[in-house]
């Protein structure tokens, strides 16, 4: 009867480095027309798709500095990594990742002023950076 071969211990696969700081990234969408391409409603308490040539991992933390059409304000979201599209995707998409939204009152109001802003554009059939 053969051995299979040992699993690598869990301290010898990639993790982040202990107290790693996660990524701040700023996020200005000048156009609904960006937003909207941007934009997942698939995730159920909402997300952004981003733009990036980084490595990130599913479920790994990344802060968003969010500026919306039109609003002087900026919008902080505490956000992790839902969805990746890695470099020469299939059909030309730009590499980057989706950030999901966590569930609480305060991210839910950006969701809601998000699809305010986009209105009927949310149900359209134009292609998006995700689905």
């Amino acid at each position: 009867m053969s051995e299979l071969p040992a699993r690598p211990p869990a301290a010898a696969l990639p993790t982040a480095a202990a107290g790693a700081r996660p990524s701040v990234i700023q996020l200005v969408f000048r156009e609904k027309g960006a937003l909207y391409a941007a934009y997942i409603p698939m995730f159920s308490d909402g997300g952004l798709f981003v733009p990036t040539n980084r490595d990130y991992r599913l479920g790994e933390d990344i802060y968003l500095l969010l500026s919306l059409p039109d609003d002087p304000q900026r919008y902080p979201v505490a956000g992790k990594v839902g969805w990746i599209t890695p470099a020469n995707a299939s059909g030309g998409r730009t590499q980057g990742v989706g950030v999901r939204f966590p569930p609480d009152e305060k991210h839910r109001l950006i969701k809601l002023k998000i699809e305010e802003l986009l209105g009927t554009m949310i149900s359209s059939a134009k292609p998006t950076q995700t689905l």
